[in-house]
């Protein structure tokens, strides 16, 4: 049986480094092919992070390993490396190709995401290695003359692989070397606990298994005992969040209502620079966050778990390309809105629209350079936020986080404060982790009755209408045009996802902001158009002495009186 061939015996744990003074280990002294090298050059990973130091030497030994690092602390590249020296090792006196590496994630966008990252550090091995994905949402049948061809990597969401290998198009029983699940803290919520353990009959006796994981869950201490033997378990000591010397995080207390004021004047004041995501807790929040801003001519993208994998990847690729500059994402995935709002949203509960279970965002989505992330909506838990903030500051670039918190999120942001500030070792009641961001609410009384006007425009109906027209639209585009796209790349790229859906009605003059409704303050630092400083009156546009008569003849109510 599986649990006997995985027993779990008690693992060693490994800690970091407690000295500073340490110098790191880089790449080259690892003993990494040359060709490896190379690719990591061309990737600019200068200098390994924290758990690539710790784990790659520990996996090329063949410890089983179990790590634990924050969101964007280069966990993919501290299984993928050694996974590919590995390969390069083997294969240098193997005499027959076989499938030696089997990486599970628990969404097809991070499969996705592991396969390119595969891709780009193999990239200077020729064809000497292989890796397919076959995560896609397509007939089994179409992937597999991929798997015929017995690639050195597979990769893929556990329900996938399993539908494979019961399927008799692969057999890794005689040549798997290394086992990969890849945010492991998420296969069991996402429904895979039974996937998991339908996959290990089809495994070797003896196999090589890593898990990372940015929490140690009691999920993920099962999915441990199920799988691992004798591991190192790396728990790492490092912060939840980076330091606030690169990422600094702002909150303000307002009302409900005072939060879409506030947002719409963020972005046409241009107060917010740079890509930036806005978190809400719904996807129909999502839509009407971007029905909303269109209203103001701000273009914004959404992404919808209804919508087919491969739009939900365009959406990311075209954002980290820089084609658009705001998403607007919800993490519903962890998050019982009932409990939230302590409401029961009956047009839910009625709802036939299926949301596809691997759709979360706040997770696994690698987002590249984003400067901003917005908590609209306050999240649920400590998790979620860290989760959620950890979509900036990657790597070593530095980011905001602006959480707009409601008199009934206040608890929730208090509670992440102090879990924050017991983690950062910050004592005392004066002190906090969340800079107050200084903007008086009441000098956008200018803004208040557009914001209210507008917000008010977008209905329920408005919101089903447009996330109606969205599937509709990217149905058709996935249908007819997927084979174009495969042949002509670029063409994908006129396929925006920031276009106004047109569910609710614009008014033109919304798009620009006149310079009396700008704070006073900001007068000096804002960029206002000089046509929004031009009156509407077109009494007081130049025009010939019988036009202006014109005009003031159609102004006259007296003269306009018709007679009975």
């Amino acid at each position: 049986m599986a649990q006997v061939r995985f027993a779990a015996t008690p693992s060693v744990v490994q800690p970091a480094p407690e000295s500073e003074d340490v110098p790191p280990l880089p790449f080259h002294e690892m003993g990494l092919d040359d060709r490896l090298l190379k690719a990591i050059a061309q990737c600019g990973w200068a200098q390994p992070t924290l758990i690539q130091e710790r784990a790659i030497p520990l996996i090329l030994e063949g410890q089983d390993v179990l790590a634990r690092g924050r969101t964007g602390s280069g966990k993919t590249g501290a299984f993928a490396i050694p996974t590919l020296q590995k390969i390069l090792q083997a294969k240098a006196t193997a005499t027959q190709q076989s499938v030696r590496a089997l990486m599970l994630a628990p969404s097809r966008e991070l499969a996705r995401q592991i396969h390119a990252n595969v891709l780009a550090l193999s990239a200077s091995c020729g064809r000497v290695i292989r890796a397919v994905d076959v995560s896609g949402a397509g007939e089994l049948e179409s992937q597999r003359p991929l798997l015929a061809e017995l690639p050195d990597i597979v990769v893929g969401t556990p329900a996938r692989v399993l539908a494979h290998l019961r399927a008799g198009h692969v057999d890794v029983r005689a040549s798997l070397d290394i086992l990969v699940i890849d945010e492991a803290d998420l296969i069991f919520s996402f429904g895979y606990e039974a996937d998991i353990k339908a996959i290990l009959p089809f495994l070797p006796s003896v196999v090589q298994t890593v898990l990372t994981s940015a929490t140690l869950t009691e999920d993920v201490l099962k999915l441990k005992k199920l799988i691992l033997h004798n591991a190192v378990t790396l728990k790492l000591e490092e912060p939840s969040l980076p330091e606030a010397s690169q990422l600094t995080q702002y909150q303000i207390k307002l009302e409900e209502e005072d939060k879409f004021i506030l947002i719409y004047a963020l972005f046409k004041l241009k107060l917010i620079q740079g890509k930036s995501i806005i978190f809400v807790n719904s996807v129909d929040r999502c839509y009407k966050i971007k029905l909303y801003l269109e209203q103001f001519q701000i273009p914004v993208c959404v992404l919808n778990s209804e919508l087919p994998v491969t739009t939900r990847c365009h959406v990311v690729s075209q954002f980290n390309r820089g084609l658009y500059d705001v998403i607007v994402a919800s993490d519903e995935k962890f998050l019982d809105e009932q409990h939230y709002t302590g409401k029961v949203d009956h047009d839910k509960e009625r709802s036939q629209r299926k949301k596809d279970k691997e759709s979360g965002v706040a997770r696994g989505i690698d987002f590249q350079f984003v400067s901003n992330v917005i908590n609209f909506d306050f999240p649920a838990d400590v998790d979620s936020y860290i989760h959620r903030v950890g979509r900036t500051a990657r790597g070593n670039n530095k980011g905001t986080a602006l959480s707009l918190v409601s008199g009934r999120e206040l608890a929730l942001s208090n509670e992440v404060e102090n879990y924050l500030k017991e983690q950062m070792g910050v004592e005392g009641e004066e002190e906090h982790v969340f800079k107050p961001y200084k903007f008086r609410m009441q000098e956008l009384d200018g803004f208040k009755y557009r914001a209210r006007d507008a917000w008010r425009a977008v209905t329920k109906i408005a919101i089903r209408e447009a996330r109606l027209k969205e599937i509709k639209h990217e149905m058709l585009n996935s249908a007819k045009l997927r084979a174009h796209f495969e042949v002509n790349p670029k063409d994908a790229q006129i396929l925006r996802h920031d276009k106004a859906l047109h569910t609710v009605k614009h008014q033109a003059h919304l798009k620009n902001v006149p310079d009396y409704i700008v704070p006073q303050a900001l007068k000096k630092v804002v960029h206002v158009n000089p046509r929004n400083k031009r009156s509407n009156n077109p009494l007081s546009r130049p025009m010939s002495q019988a036009k202006r008569k014109y005009e003031m003849s159609k102004r006259d109510p007296l003269k306009n009186l018709k007679k009975k």
